[in-house]
């Protein structure tokens, strides 16, 4: 029967209560469902047997009266998560008794079993369909000892055939939820992938995303012998930007910055924020153009003007390296351009400087 909500993503998340916040009006419509659909083999077989009114009572009760009492119950409780919880265990408690009300008919009887036991775990909260075992065989019992556990397991075509929308049903509806929550981890996989391969400030490339990025183009370099040039870029005397100005202004000196820097690595290339004031660009192209590329970006960032602060001049320190047939890993070219970034650094920044990576021992 479908009883539960639709499943729910974190496993661990019914011990915080956080998805449980509406679960009394997330599970309504499934309660009206799975009980609707369970009324059909009772009706059947309560009338096969000419069953007295008691049975027929009880069978109102479950079927039509419980998920909508269950609801009011549990919105009007002080915690309607708990109440919900306690709903759950008593559905439980309802599909062992039918087994019991219906004489333990073998297939309704199992089928609504076992179906009731499969919406807890469906429902995705840790341990209920185990919790719910107990309150199943109080239903069984209870209601056994009512009927003298009277035994007709014989199923007739006429319960088989009521039993076929609750299988049909019931598996289409699992499925649809779950289909659904299926579809909404892939869309928030996705969107959480985006955050990871983007630096949120900049939009540029995140520094995982942009090593693997800049990896896969000095692989190429070897594989193919396609040229490429890194550019480490600084902005010069960032601290004293923040300092003197704020933090706001200083991160719209960064996004400026990092607009340029994407500007700098289209077409082909990868611009990524390292972190900081520090970002790299992956250019599949020699030195000589890449030297060109930087000067540009470097008269670009020169000549920004903000409008918080109209006497602050941005500058940027640049270091070159191409890549060359010893440097087998980003660590190595990385650390070429890194000793550039210094020489640019140290020869008065608000330049670009370009070095070429020395030679291992016994290369």
């Amino acid at each position: 029967m479908s009883t539960t909500a639709p499943p729910v993503s974190g496993g661990q998340d019914d011990r915080r209560g956080g998805h449980l916040r509406d679960l009394p009006r997330r599970t309504y419509r499934f309660r009206i469902l799975g009980m609707g659909l369970a009324a059909l083999p009772l009706v059947v077989v309560l009338a096969a047997r000419d069953a007295s009114w008691p049975y027929w009572a009880w069978a109102a009760f479950a079927c039509l009266v419980w998920p909508h009492l269950a609801f009011v119950v549990a919105i009007r409780s002080r915690d309607p998560k708990l109440a919900e919880l306690r709903n759950f265990l008593f559905d439980s408690l309802l599909a062992g008794s039918y087994a019991a009300v219906l004489h333990f008919n073998v297939l309704p009887s199992v089928l609504l079993m076992a179906m009731a036991t499969a919406d807890k775990v469906n429902s995705g909260i840790r341990g209920l369909w185990l919790r719910s075992l107990p309150a199943m065989a109080l239903g069984l019992v209870g209601a056994g000892l009512l009927t003298g556990f009277a035994f007709e397991p014989e199923t007739t075509m006429p319960v088989v055939l009521a039993c076929l929308p609750i299988m049909v049903i019931h598996s289409l509806a699992v499925s649809l939820s779950s289909y659904q929550l299926v579809r909404t981890m892939q869309r928030q996989n996705l969107q959480l992938e985006a955050l990871n391969r983007t630096d949120t400030l900049t939009g540029l490339d995140s520094r995982a995303h942009w090593q693997s990025q800049a990896e896969h183009q000095l692989r190429r370099r070897h594989a193919k012998g396609q040229e490429a040039t890194l550019l480490l870029v600084d902005v010069d005397r960032f601290k004293d930007i923040n300092d003197r100005h704020g933090h706001a202004l200083g991160d719209e000196v960064l996004r400026e910055v990092g607009h340029h820097v994407r500007r700098a690595a289209l077409p082909a290339g990868h611009a990524g924020r390292l972190g900081g004031d520090e970002f790299a660009v992956a250019l599949p192209v020699d030195a000589e153009t890449a030297a060109g590329i930087a000067e540009q970006l470097r008269q670009q960032v020169a000549a920004l003007r903000f409008e918080r602060a109209p006497g602050l001049q941005v500058s940027i320190s640049v270091g070159l390296a191409t890549a060359v047939d010893h440097d087998t890993e980003l660590a190595d070219w990385m650390e070429t351009a890194d000793r550039a970034l210094y020489e640019a650094k140290r020869g008065g920044r608000n330049r670009v400087a370009m070095l070429t990576s020395p030679a291992k021992p016994g290369a």
